[in-house]
């Protein structure tokens, strides 16, 4: 698997990409939040805010997540140890197909070595608190978890990583 900075010429593959493993989620745990994909429109904009990488194999994508030094909704920075760049997370996404064969690990090795050149000081993200959310898959990636909260309805996870 190459890892790969996209742009917004990709959005209709990574829509395709988080759609197929929302449906994967959905198929193996029920209907939750995980079940909701994103526009577009709305990954173009994702496209062009942050820094969007991928794992592709051949031509066709088999992961993706999104960092930026934009704080996004559901997070609630209180929960966070003190950072002058902090860099977040978002939007993680492996392929059923390619699940619990280390790609989502390559995946944060990946943005690991983004974010120490970006650069940032700490990288920041949520999980759903849930049966399909992926806290153990961060904690066993080395991420501290700093906090639990509520948000609109969805139980969330924070973690962290300082640099």
């Amino acid at each position: 698997m190459e890892v790969t900075l996209l742009g917004p010429d990709d959005a209709a593959r990574v829509r395709a990409l988080r759609q197929a493993t929302a449906d994967g989620l959905t198929a193996r745990f029920g209907r939750g939040p995980w079940s909701k994909v994103a526009t577009e429109p709305g990954v173009r904009r994702t496209l062009t805010q942050g820094r969007v990488f991928a794992g592709v194999i051949g031509d066709r994508l088999i992961a993706a997540l999104t960092l930026s030094a934009r704080k996004p909704w559901a997070i609630d920075a209180t929960f966070f140890a003190r950072s002058r760049a902090p860099i977040y997370l978002t939007d993680m996404v492996v392929h059923p197909d390619h699940q619990r064969a280390g790609v989502g690990r390559t995946m944060l090795d990946a943005a690991l070595a983004a974010v120490r050149v970006w650069p940032g000081d700490a990288i920041r993200l949520d999980a759903y608190d849930a049966v399909a959310g992926a806290g153990g898959f961060y904690r066993k990636c080395g991420y501290a978890e700093v906090g639990r909260k509520t948000y609109r309805g969805t139980p969330l996870i924070y973690f962290q990583l300082l640099l």
